[in-house]
């Protein structure tokens, strides 16, 4: 099977940080989530940058519509492959 990455889209560090670590407590995935600061085009202000959460899923057993469920949650979502 081919790697997955889902990348989860949140509005601020605070969320994307949260999300993390309930991506590694509710999946018990093998790899820590990286979070990466995505400044929005032109803008070089920090208040105005989403925040993704990239999860490596090997052997693609993450349920995407639960991952869409949780980052709704925080008003994120999830990046279609």
């Amino acid at each position: 099977m081919d790697d997955v990455r889902h990348v989860l889209v949140l509005p601020d560090r605070e969320a994307a940080e949260e999300v993390a670590e309930t991506v590694v407590d509710r999946f018990a995935v093998a790899d820590e989530p990286r979070l990466v600061r995505d400044a929005l085009a032109g803008e070089d202000d920090a208040e105005d940058a989403q925040w993704l959460v990239v999860v490596e899923d090997p052997e693609g057993r993450l349920d995407a519509a639960a991952l869409d469920e949780l980052v709704a949650d925080w008003d994120g979502w999830r990046e279609k492959p």
